[in-house]
């Protein structure tokens, strides 16, 4: 059994990285200018419609509500997988920013793009969590929708109960900007890509709820513990 996991795994790797090669002198042509940056994003979401099937992974999302291509929002989502990345460019067709952490710019052409087309946050650095709410602030006012794992990474240790204390930036700005909050359910990335040593990756079905969203109209900063709260409730009812 675990020889192949060890084979799918590096089958998965091959395909990872050979997809994002292929695809990559087409997002490093839109990153080029900020009107063309969507069809970076859009590359990248067709990255992972091409990925996830050819590896023999599919998708249930339930949507108990369908965000408005065009509209804005600050989406959040319970974070337990590296995986969590990659599949929500399939489950949201909205153009977003992911908020993540700053080591990604490090990776090859990987680290490249996140730079071009998202918001990089270093979580020990004061100045840098202030620069990238304002960055934040700035893309939702633009029209752009924003992504955040409002966990702060991939830091329980009991999947699927969620990590607290969470990191506020998400529902400040979302206050701030008065601008839905939509929560988002991942809960089976965790088990076909567990944060364990070794990487092995599985085969099997993301599963996922895209939630209700819970309105920020007339909220005030001194509202955002209950706003945190609220993603809470909705998030963990769900996982468990």
């Amino acid at each position: 059994m675990r020889f192949l996991l060890l084979l799918y795994t590096v089958w998965c790797v091959f395909w990872f990285v050979t997809l994002f090669l292929l695809l990559f002198p087409f997002t490093y042509l839109f990153l080029q200018k900020e009107a063309w940056k969507p069809y970076a994003h859009a590359v990248n979401r067709l990255w992972g419609k091409l990925f996830f099937p050819w590896v023999g992974i599919r998708f249930r999302v339930e949507y108990r509500f369908r965000p408005a291509r065009r509209g804005t929002y600050v989406f959040c989502a319970n974070h337990f997988s590296y995986l969590d990345i990659a599949t929500m460019g399939v489950i949201l067709d909205n153009y977003f920013a992911f908020v993540g952490k700053h080591g990604v710019k490090k990776v090859p052409l990987f680290g490249y793009m996140f730079t071009k087309l998202h918001i990089q946050v270093n979580r020990d650095k004061g100045h840098s969590r202030a620069y990238s709410l304002n960055k934040s602030l700035k893309t939702l006012a633009s029209g752009r929708s924003v992504m955040v794992f409002p966990e702060g990474g991939i830091l329980t240790q009991n999947p699927p109960q969620l990590h607290l204390p969470l990191q506020k930036g998400a529902f400040i700005m979302a206050i701030q900007q008065q601008i839905p909050l939509v929560p988002v359910s991942l809960h089976t990335n965790y088990r076909l890509l567990p944060d364990t040593t070794p990487i092995r990756m599985r085969p099997g079905v993301v599963r996922a709820i895209v939630h209700e969203p819970i309105s920020t109209v007339g909220l005030r900063p001194e509202d955002v513990p209950d706003l945190m709260r609220q993603w809470a409730a909705i998030v963990q009812a769900s996982l468990l």
